[in-house]
C-alpha cells in the first residue's frame, strides 16, 4: 500500500500492559500511523518507553497541555476502565481523535458523556474491537448476518483465565472485572453473528474462596434476543484458559476457537459443522492492533464515521450495567428495544503482518495480568 502523505500522529495514554505488549507495538505495522507521545504517570516508563520508541512522555498533569501542543492528532486511551471518561472526554473537547479501549466507560451515564463530547466537538471517536478488523470473525459476522448459517438460534461461549489478584484488574470492582474486561468480546460476538440487540439479561456469579477478588470472578451470563434467540457465556479470572463459542442455526453449527484472543502465533478458526460433513475454517495470524489503528486512521484521513463508533460501544454498555445489576438483585432485567444501522462489513478486515510482542517479563514496571 502506497503511505498517505499525512499520518495520523497516536498518544498512548497509559503505559500498562495492553500498550506495551500490543499497541505499541501494533502501530509500527501500519502505514498512515506514528507513535508521538506516551502519557504515563510512572517516571520509569516515561524514560525507557519515551527512549525505546524515541518519542516524547508526558505526565499526566500535562495532557491538557499536550491537546493543545499541535504535536498529536489522537490518543489512544488504554488506563483502567474506570480511568476512561476524563481522558476521552478532554481529548474530544480538544478537537483530539480518541480511540478508546473497550468497554467504554464504566456506567451507561459516563459512556452518555463521552458520546456527547464527540458528537459536540466533531471529532472522530472508535471503541477499539479489534476482531472487527480480524478476518476469521470478520467473515463469521458477515456470513451469519447473510443467512449462510440458516435461521440463526443460539449462542454458547466460554472466556476465562487466570488473572492475578495484584494487577489492577484483580482489585478495582465490578467494571474492572471478567464482565467488562472478558465478557465483552462473547456479547459483542453475539450481537454482530445475530445483528440484533438483546432485550432481557439474567446473570449469576460466584466467589472462589482462596483467591482476593473484590467482584464475582466467575460469572454465567443468559441473554435473550428478538425472534426467540438466546446467548449464553460464562467467564472467570480464576481458572484455566479457555476461549471458544458455537453458534447454532438451522443450516449448520459453527464452532470457533481460537476466537477471541491476539498474538503473533494466534490465528482465528472455526468449524462449519452441517448434514454433509464438517469445513475448517483457518485464517493466519494478523496484527489485530495494527489493524484496528490502520483502519480509524483512514477514517480520520478520510472523514469517514468508523464503524465501531461511540454507538456501538454504549449498545454493549447497557448490556454490561444490567448484567451488574442482575448480579447484584438476582432478578431478569429487561432493556428497552435498540438496534444499530452500522454492521461489521467484509472490507473492515486487515491483513497486516503481526508484530513481535515483549513477553510479560519483558515489560516495563508493570504488575503482570497472568497468575
Amino acid at each position: 500500500m502506497p503511505t498517505p502523505e499525512k499520518k495520523i500522529r497516536y498518544a498512548v495514554v497509559a503505559g500498562g500492559q495492553i500498550s506495551q505488549q500490543a499497541f505499541m507495538p501494533g502501530i509500527r505495522q501500519t502505514n498512515n500511523s506514528e507513535l508521538a507521545a506516551l502519557v504515563t504517570g510512572d517516571p520509569v516508563k516515561a524514560d525507557k518507553l519515551a527512549g525505546l520508541y524515541g518519542i516524547k512522555a508526558w505526565s499526566y498533569e500535562q495532557y491538557d497541555e499536550l491537546l493543545k501542543s499541535g504535536e498529536i492528532d489522537a490518543v489512544y486511551v488504554a488506563t483502567p476502565n474506570f480511568m476512561h471518561t476524563p481522558f476521552a472526554v478532554a481529548a474530544l473537547e480538544a478537537g483530539i481523535h480518541v480511540l478508546l479501549e473497550k468497554p467504554m466507560a464504566s456506567s451507561v451515564e459516563e459512556a452518555q458523556e463521552i458520546l456527547a463530547a464527540q458528537k459536540k466537538s466533531g471529532a472522530r471517536l472508535m471503541i477499539a474491537y479489534r476482531l472487527h478488523h480480524e478476518p476469521g470473525n470478520v467473515e463469521m459476522f458477515t456470513r451469519a448476518r447473510a443467512g449462510d448459517f440458516g435461521d440463526l438460534r443460539t449462542f454458547t461461549s466460554v472466556f476465562a483465565q487466570n488473572v492475578a489478584e495484584e494487577n489492577s484488574r484483580g482489585h478495582n470492582g465490578y467494571w474492572c472485572g471478567p464482565v467488562p474486561d472478558m465478557g465483552t468480546y462473547p456479547l459483542n460476538a453475539v450481537r454482530n453473528l445475530f445483528g440484533a440487540e438483546p432485550t432481557a439479561v439474567h446473570a449469576v456469579g460466584t466467589k472462589t474462596g482462596d483467591r482476593g477478588f473484590n467482584f464475582h470472578d466467575t460469572v454465567a451470563v443468559t441473554l435473550l434476543f428478538p425472534a426467540e434467540r438466546t446467548a449464553q457465556f460464562t467467564v472467570s479470572y480464576a481458572t484455566a484458559s479457555a476461549e471458544n463459542f458455537s453458534l447454532v442455526g438451522t443450516d449448520a453449527t459453527i464452532e470457533a476457537s481460537p476466537c477471541f484472543m491476539f498474538g503473533p502465533s494466534i490465528g482465528i478458526a472455526y468449524k462449519e459443522i452441517t448434514d454433509e460433513g464438517e469445513k475448517e475454517h483457518t485464517f493466519q495470524p494478523v496484527e489485530q492492533f495494527g489493524n484496528e489503528t490502520q483502519y480509524f486512521s483512514d477514517c480520520i484521513l478520510n472523514d469517514r464515521e468508523p464503524e465501531a463508533n461511540g454507538e456501538e460501544g454504549l449498545m454493549d454498555m447497557r448490556v454490561l450495567a444490567a448484567v451488574e445489576t442482575s448480579l447484584r438483585t438476582g432478578e431478569t432485567v429487561t432493556l428497552p428495544p435498540a438496534s444499530r444501522s452500522r454492521h461489521v462489513d467484509a472490507g473492515q478486515a486487515l491483513k497486516l503482518k503481526p508484530a513481535k510482542q515483549p513477553a510479560e517479563d519483558e515489560m516495563i514496571n508493570i504488575v503482570p495480568q497472568s497468575k
